[in-house]
């Protein structure tokens, strides 16, 4: 906002540098597949934000304006696609077992049910072997997830974006955070599985270069001079298939958001897909972004302005998020 000092990445450039988020991730190379688990330390508001055509999710009515619960217990994001819809129950087992969720009322006997939310994306033809029969693994891969949880955790081929594609290369989970000298945090984490690509056509470029700090993705400059035929999408996927291609993506601020401040959040959010991928928002993309407000800070007045301020400083971590999960992975398999 201008005028405003300046703000940069927290410590761990990583959504954990919101007071409160834990996240913890599980993985299976010989399925080439994984979870990922977003766990606020106490419940939180929490939105939704579908923009994809083909998306995969569960729980996300229960995140609408005007229904009962307006916090979550966690987050999740698996591969799997239908399959890992299951890394809940694994999550939902695992919280209930230490009574957390939501009551309407304490009665002995009764559990407590643990609302979380999640999505999906698609990595069942990445080469993994998914001859899994009746037992997919994705309810265990959700429990070990979710006792993973911590401050600190791995990007690239790590957790939900282990079998990840991005267009033509490697996709990944991708963090990144902002802090304002006055006290707010964003944090994003994401799984990178998208059609379209993430580098400009003849580049090594990201989209999203322009957001980048303290080169978290390889300080590499969009061209001095450059131009591209507008139907070039560059390294995007040769042959997609319908909820094939998902961006997952999780956002977290410390400001004491309402559930419709929250929703606003997620909303603007996604803008973040649209400056680090092209194309995006696909007919068979499943993307989506979840917002969380973990409550720790007041916003100051006046509110609006406030909140507008939050919502494009969570678009750009975001896309840095994107660019950071892609480049990530991609270190990966040149070392691997």
């Amino acid at each position: 906002m201008k005028g405003e000092a300046m703000a940069n990445p927290g410590p761990r450039n990583l959504i954990t540098d919101v007071e409160g988020i834990r996240v913890g991730n599980a993985q299976q190379p010989s399925i080439a597949t994984g979870v990922s688990v977003i766990c606020p330390d106490a419940r939180s508001v929490c939105a939704a934000h579908v923009a994809g055509g083909g998306p995969g999710t569960r729980e996300t009515d229960a995140l609408k304006l005007g229904t009962l619960v307006d916090d979550v217990d966690a987050v999740v994001l698996s591969g799997g696609s239908v399959y890992g819809l299951a890394a809940a129950d694994g999550v939902i087992a695992e919280m209930g077992a230490e009574g957390k969720g939501f009551g309407l009322m304490d009665v002995a006997g009764v559990p407590r049910s643990p609302v979380v939310p999640s999505a999906i994306l698609y990595d069942l033809a990445n080469g993994g072997d998914k001859a899994w029969g009746a037992h997919p693994p994705y309810a265990a891969l959700g429990r070990e997830a979710y006792h993973a949880c911590a401050s600190d955790f791995a990007l690239g081929k790590s957790g939900a974006g282990y079998g990840a594609q991005a267009g033509a290369l490697p996709g990944g989970l991708g963090s990144a955070s902002i802090v304002t000298e006055d006290g707010f945090s964003v944090g994003a984490l994401v799984a990178v599985n998208c059609f379209g690509s993430v580098k400009l056509p003849n580049s090594d470029a990201f989209w999203a270069a322009p957001f980048e700090q303290d080169q978290e993705f390889g300080n590499i400059p969009y061209p001095q001079t450059f131009s591209f035929d507008p139907e070039d999408w560059g390294q995007a996927k040769v042959n997609p298939g319908a909820r094939a291609n998902t961006t997952v993506a999780c956002i977290a601020t410390n400001a004491a958001l309402t559930p419709s401040q929250t929703q606003r959040l997620a909303d603007m959010a996604v803008a973040g897909m649209a400056r680090a991928i092209r194309p995006v928002f696909a007919p068979f993309d499943g993307d989506i972004v979840f917002a969380l407000s973990t409550a720790k800070k007041p916003l100051d007045a006046p509110e609006p302005m406030q909140l507008a301020r939050l919502g494009e400083l969570a678009a750009s971590t975001l896309a840095r998020a994107i660019a950071r999960g892609v480049y990530e992975a991609g270190r990966e398999n040149l070392t691997a």
